[in-house]
């Protein structure tokens, strides 16, 4: 049987490594992956990902395109320790895979491209993992390529990043003439030798190196010493500390994220992968040094509940990613809490109702393993969940939990989409709510007034995929149209509203006068406040009155872009014995959103953060591009023989950038983008949206 964690006996939960690997794209993590798994024997052959024949990128769409694009699960064993490995993808437009795999993992290595170090793509990925408090450690690939530059990487973190890198290892060698790495416990260079770098050769460090290795050494030590008073008091002493109580030290403080650890090579040519996997075992933590996992009572979420790493405890996981499937779909759960057994019955607070579970699986890729059950601190996927979904709790009925949902970001683009005929309607319809379980990130909906579907992503790449998806994957014979911004809108001023809805028919009218006072606000959404006072609008009314005008701001009105933030806050009102009823206050709270809007709104558009490296010489054709499309370029600094371009640019500018660049850069200039904020947009720019806007939804209206 493959190199697997060995099921049918509890879990030794000190040495299980959660982690994952993440990066900005073309930094080289699968490319990581693929060696973890040689070298730890869960496959026999290496995988190349400019090959399309890399494990971990299983998808077509995926070896197609040399890319990344869903995160992929393995298992695998190293030096008696179980590992659960998570690949997830480098390009922004999938960046909720990143989101959604670092709320489950316990530690990630974080792969920077020894030429670039920091990228853009780095930033986020790193935010995204102050945000979890998932600790790291840093692994400085392709050090082997021209250019590269392990102590400017580490000047790049420092400084991009506000991280305090601490090398556990430097390269012996650079560039071409890396030869392998050396290791600053041991005072060792190590070399790979072999036809796949398998056979790790310790040596003395070669002269030229030994100076800076016990410089090096020092360092490691100051930040050992940082964690262990004991370790501290013989450092100033002079006297010589155990490697053992080093790493221990080490571990401490990676844990607690006072430092990173960084160690290097490259994965291509297969230097330093197992001294990285070392570190993924020294270093980062086992489930039981994570800082208490906390819950809510799903009937009083102010009531807060703590979960207990234990296999006997009561069961609570969360649903971290599905997969639709024709035989059912699959989702990927993080284990904080009891066991889970196939054909068990278990409970989802969130949507207060009962689910089974089917099979149980381990995964490798695409691949899947049977296992009976699933314990505290694992990671596995089952078959079976109808109605849950990523971000649900799924827990023991009597006692329920609620652990913190994942939080995703909104689209910025959409593109219409229309099925070739009648019969493809449906077929179609189904197809995008397959796609919805599965991703977060995209939406879909019919415009009630135009009749027309449509769809969004977080960026060009994003909805390309889905389209291929939809017409190869699912074979839905579809038309789509040309990516269009996902504009929003908010109110410009505060304003009064009294909002009247009375009608009178043979019959029981209807009756509801409601006063709200509107403003905006920086926060997304609808944030309603209900300040009656005396009873002028009765309690059992004053949701609907919410939901009427939740419902005009998320359809966006006259324009049809959705409301940004608006706070609203119903302060007064008036009702009927008779007449009144919850459709009557609903209508009011529409009107009072429909006046509020009328002649007081502001077109808000999508930035994005733009990294552009360019040779010298294209400098200027790239700034002035840039700036024809509004940029706002915040910084330029020079990183080899590169200068590095940041800023924000409207999402609406920058579609085709990357066709651009190449053309004025003679295919040398290369960019990353990343979702930023919303902005107003140009008052002369707003009005020609608006008045093109209104027209298209007019012609809509008459076909």
């Amino acid at each position: 049987m493959a190199n697997t964690p060995a099921q049918g006996t509890a879990l030794d939960l000190p040495n299980l490594r959660n982690f994952g690997i993440i990066a900005h794209i073309d930094a080289g993590k699968t490319t990581v992956s693929e060696r973890i798994l040689f070298f730890t024997a869960r496959t026999h052959k290496i995988g190349e990902v400019h090959d399309g024949a890399a494990t971990m990128d299983y998808l077509e769409e995926e070896r197609k395109r040399g890319i990344t694009i869903t995160s992929a699960a393995t298992s695998c064993r190293w030096k008696n320790i179980s590992i659960n490995l998570i690949d997830t993808p480098g390009h922004v437009d999938f960046t909720a895979e990143v989101e959604r795999s670092l709320r489950v993992l316990d530690g990630a290595c974080v792969v920077f491209d020894g030429v670039s170090g920091v990228e853009a793509q780095s930033e986020t990925v790193w935010r995204q993992a102050d945000k979890h408090k998932v600790p790291r450690i840093c692994f400085i690939n392709k050090l082997d390529r021209l250019g590269a530059d392990f102590d400017a990487c580490l000047d790049s973190i420092e400084k991009r990043l506000g991280a305090r890198p601490v090398p556990v290892q430097i390269p012996w060698g650079r560039e071409k003439e890396l030869h392998g790495m050396i290791d600053l416990l041991k005072l060792k260079a190590i070399r790979f030798d072999g036809d796949k770098g398998e056979k790790i050769v310790e040596v003395d460090i070669p002269a030229e190196y030994v100076e800076a290795a016990k410089a090096r050494r020092e360092k490691l030590l100051e930040a050992a010493a940082e964690c262990d008073d004991s370790i501290l008091e013989r450092f100033l002493d002079g006297k010589e500390i155990p490697v053992a109580e080093i790493k221990e030290a080490l571990r401490k403080g990676s844990i607690q994220s006072r430092f990173f650890l960084v160690c290097g090579g490259s994965a291509l040519k297969n230097v330093g992968v197992q001294l990285m996997l070392d570190c993924v075992v020294d270093y980062l933590p086992s489930p039981i040094d994570i800082t208490k996992i906390g819950g809510t009572d799903p009937d009083d979420t102010t009531k807060k509940i703590e979960v207990k790493l234990n296999r006997d405890a009561p069961f609570a996981a969360l649903a971290f990613k599905t997969i639709t499937d024709p035989n059912g779909d699959l989702t990927f759960i993080r284990v904080y809490s009891g066991q889970l057994e196939q054909g068990t019955q278990i409970y989802n607070p969130g949507k207060r109702q009962r689910e089974r579970v089917g099979r149980i699986y381990k995964m490798h890729a695409a691949l899947r393993d049977p296992i009976e059950r699933v314990e505290a601190g694992d990671i596995a996927a089952v078959v079976g969940l109808r109605n849950t979904l990523t971000g649900d709790t799924i827990c023991n009925e009597d006692h329920p939990i609620l652990l913190e949902k994942i939080v995703f970001p909104e689209p910025v683009i959409t593109m219409s989409i229309e099925p070739a005929s009648r019969g493809d309607r449906e077929k179609l319809s189904d197809t995008l709510a397959k796609l919805a379980r599965e991703d977060p990130t995209f939406r879909w909906f019919t415009d009630e007034e135009t009749e027309q579907t449509i769809i969004g992503g977080m960026g060009e790449l994003h909805l390309d995929v889905l389209k291929n998806r939809i017409t190869r994957d699912f074979k839905v014979d579809a038309r789509v149209g040309e990516p269009e911004v996902a504009y929003r809108q908010t109110l410009e001023k505060p304003v009064d509203i009294e909002a009247k809805h009375i009608k009178q028919s043979g019959g029981h009218g209807q009756y509801a006068v409601v006063r709200v006072k509107f403003s905006p606000s920086v926060e997304p959404g609808v944030h309603f406040e209900n300040d009656i006072v005396g009873g002028s609008v009765p309690k059992e009314f004053i949701p609907a009155v919410k939901k009427g005008i939740e419902n005009y701001a998320e359809t966006g009105g006259e324009l049809r872009y959705t409301y940004l933030g608006i706070v609203a806050s119903l302060y007064d009102g008036k009702y009927h014995e008779v007449d009144s009823s919850e459709m009557a206050f609903r209508a009011a709270g529409v009107l009072a959103m429909r006046m509020a809007a009328e002649g007081n709104r502001r077109i808000y558009e999508p930035t994005m953060k733009f990294e552009v490296q360019v040779p010298e010489e294209f400098l200027g054709e790239v700034i002035g591009d840039l700036n024809s499309r509004r940029a706002a370029i915040s910084d330029m600094e020079s990183r080899g023989n590169l200068r590095v371009l940041t800023g924000k640019v409207p999402v609406a500018a920058i579609f085709g950038y990357s066709t651009t660049l190449r053309s004025l850069t003679q295919g040398r200039g290369t960019a990353s983008m990343e979702p930023d904020e919303y902005q107003p947009v140009p008052r002369a720019m707003a009005e020609e949206i608006e008045a093109k806007r209104i027209k298209w939804l007019e012609a809509r209206k008459k076909k």
